[in-house]
């Protein structure tokens, strides 16, 4: 169990699936730079950050609605959850959560997305000791969403992720950058020039080749 001081943003884990240095010059260097990707995703997320409550039919609707985990040592909000009313056992009313995260992009073959709703499902079971079995995706650019289960598969890579997420942040160590082709929409590009680093590698190896003739 963590205490309130040893959480960590439920949106670090994407980061750090997405690339552990670029989520150590978040996290653990306090840098954040942004560029055209970084800056319609946080649009989006602004429009819908309203902190407001409305009801729908048997649906009732939370955005902004805060979320931790002490077991998993996580803070954030979600975009949104929404709660169909239903009756338990003894005729009380409850309402089942269905969180919803909103992306710019579009869907993608990675877990990125998918481990940081499983984490907000997995903050709401603690806080409110229930099942929630699933969540959906809703992605800007193709304006429609995208539902996730989360099976066992998905709840343990998500466990496992704020895990490691957490020993990396403990450890106060950016890792060196590694360059690849996320490199080039990633909005730490300039800073972390992950090509020229590539470059350095190339000459060193050609250099150790060299010394290494006869």
């Amino acid at each position: 169990m963590y205490t309130d001081d040893g959480l960590i943003p439920i949106s670090a884990l994407n980061h750090f699936l997405y690339c552990e240095r670029r989520c150590a010059l978040v996290h653990i260097e306090q840098v954040w730079l942004e560029n055209r990707f970084t800056a319609e995703g946080r649009i989006m997320h602004e429009r819908v950050d309203s902190g407001k409550r409305e009801s729908r039919g048997d649906f009732w609707f939370a955005y902004s609605l805060p979320l931790r985990s002490l077991r998993l040592g996580l803070v954030g909000k979600a975009d949104a959850v929404e709660f169909q009313k239903e009756k338990n056992r003894r005729g009380r009313i409850i309402g089942q959560p269905f969180p919803v995260e909103y992306k710019r992009g579009r869907p993608k073959k990675e877990n990125w997305d998918k481990v940081q709703l499983c984490a907000q499902a997995l903050c709401l079971e603690e806080m409110m000791d229930l099942e929630v079995s699933a969540g959906a995706l809703f992605y800007g650019k193709t304006r429609r969403r995208v539902d996730v289960v989360f099976d066992y598969n998905l709840r343990s890579e998500t466990e496992n992720t704020a895990h490691r997420l957490h020993r990396l942040i403990a450890s106060l160590q950016t890792p060196p950058p590694v360059y690849t082709k996320r490199c080039d929409k990633c909005s730490f590009l300039d800073r972390c020039l992950p090509k020229l680093e590539k470059k350095r590698h190339s000459v060193r190896d050609y250099l150790k080749g060299v010394t290494r003739m006869p």
